[in-house]
């Protein structure tokens, strides 16, 4: 199926006002899929709509809309409304705090907890579920690299990420027979705001080799095929700082969904 047939005609980008889902969304316009934009500041998103609308010629509706509030999804599906959408990306859930836990206040971890956990599992429902309903779909989860393994400073990152991982296998395996592809995209360091904001609030400089963002969205939409799982910087056999390949998660998910479903079958 072509792009905009397999994954049209309406794709919901979340987190999509500046940097990597800045440019998912642009190349999923120029693919002739039309963006509903999600973020929390009117005037990023607002610019973003015009330039697409002008760039690709697609129809692009934008909500402003704070993704760890507690009726964010409801937002979100109200946002939407009767549009059929066939590509859910999720690309909000940076770590705007950088600190140790309990340097923190809790509300600040109550709410990347509720953007990273709760808001991805209700949008995934939501929207899984209709594309499973139609045949078809696909859904991008954006991770990092601090899913495999917690460390000072990324405690609730880290195990938010994790989560999303392990979700987002689960949730390949089992809209794999409908035709539904999901993808964690695992990524390293990106040149986005967010990640040079959080460098300049420490006082640290921009270091080199930061993927681009561009490049992450190319990668991301070519990946989504072939999930679960696709790391940044590695081929789909190699393990590098994953510790297990993309290829060897894959086969242990379908190894699991197996055994999983003959016990479900004799129940």
């Amino acid at each position: 199926m072509h792009f905009a047939e397999r994954y049209g005609p309406w794709a919901v980008i979340a987190g999509a006002s500046e940097g990597t889902g800045r440019a998912f969304s642009r190349k999923v316009a120029a693919k002739g899929v039309n963006c509903i934009l999600i973020a929390r500041r009117e005037g990023p998103l607002a610019e973003l709509a015009s330039h697409l609308r002008a760039e690709s010629g697609i129809e692009c509706v934008t909500a402003t809309i704070d993704l760890t509030a507690a009726d964010a999804t409801e937002q979100i599906t109200a946002a939407v409304g009767p549009r059929d959408v066939g590509l859910f990306i999720n690309n909000a859930g940076a770590d705007p705090n950088g600190a140790h836990f309990l340097d923190k206040a809790i509300a600040n971890w109550n709410e990347l907890v509720a953007r990273n956990v709760l808001t991805t599992m209700r949008a995934c429902y939501h929207f899984g579920g209709s594309m499973r309903q139609r045949g078809h779909g696909g859904i991008i989860l954006v991770g990092s690299g601090a899913c495999y393994g917690g460390a000072s400073a990324l405690a609730i990152y880290s195990a938010t990420k994790a989560f999303d991982l392990c979700f987002g296998e689960g949730l390949w395996a089992e809209l794999k027979p409908y035709n539904v592809d999901v993808l964690n995209l695992i990524l390293g360091r990106t040149d986005t705001p967010a990640f040079r904001a959080l460098l300049a609030s420490k006082g640290l400089p921009v270091p080199d080799g930061l993927a681009s963002p561009d490049h992450v969205a190319d990668v991301g939409l070519a990946r989504l095929p072939y999930g679960p799982v696709h790391n940044w910087g590695l081929q789909d056999e190699e393990a590098g700082y994953a510790l297990s390949s993309a290829a060897a998660r894959r086969a242990r998910v379908l190894a699991i969904d197996a055994a999983t479903g003959n016990i479900l079958r004799k129940t």
